[in-house]
């Protein structure tokens, strides 16, 4: 039977992979957890037993923040730089990388894949017959 953290069903691969699969656990914290619950990080989640599915879920529901409310928490500090005003408030209101990377040349993915020069998006020229 798969286990089920955080409201998440956890895929059938070692413990200290499958973890990361919850929103705000990484590989670091996915074996803290492990080693706190007192379970292998290398034993795969459906050969867990029930005591461990609760000690597991009893663990990261009360010690950490994951998934809805961690979601949340990002979302409402995003929102309030903007309403301040603050550089990475400007910077996520106008869709721009917002960790200082430079933007002459990349941050496609942030700006769109449109590239403003020359020859971009020009047909070529019809062939001579």
């Amino acid at each position: 039977m798969p286990a089920r953290i955080a409201g998440i069903i956890l895929p059938n691969k070692p413990l200290r992979i499958a973890l990361r699969y919850i929103y705000g656990i990484g590989p670091t914290l996915a074996l803290k957890i492990a080693k706190k619950a007192e379970v292998d990080p290398q034993i795969r989640p459906n050969d867990l037993s029930e005591s461990e599915v609760n000690r597991l879920r009893e663990i990261i529901e009360k010690q950490y923040k994951v998934e809805g409310d961690l979601r949340r928490d990002v979302l409402l500090n995003i929102k309030r730089q903007k309403e301040i005003g603050s550089y990475t408030g400007m910077r996520h209101s106008r869709n721009l990388p917002v960790h200082g990377q430079r933007t002459k040349t990349n941050s496609r993915t942030v700006r769109g894949n449109i590239r403003r020069t020359m020859g971009s998006g020009r047909k070529p020229a019809a062939e001579k017959t």
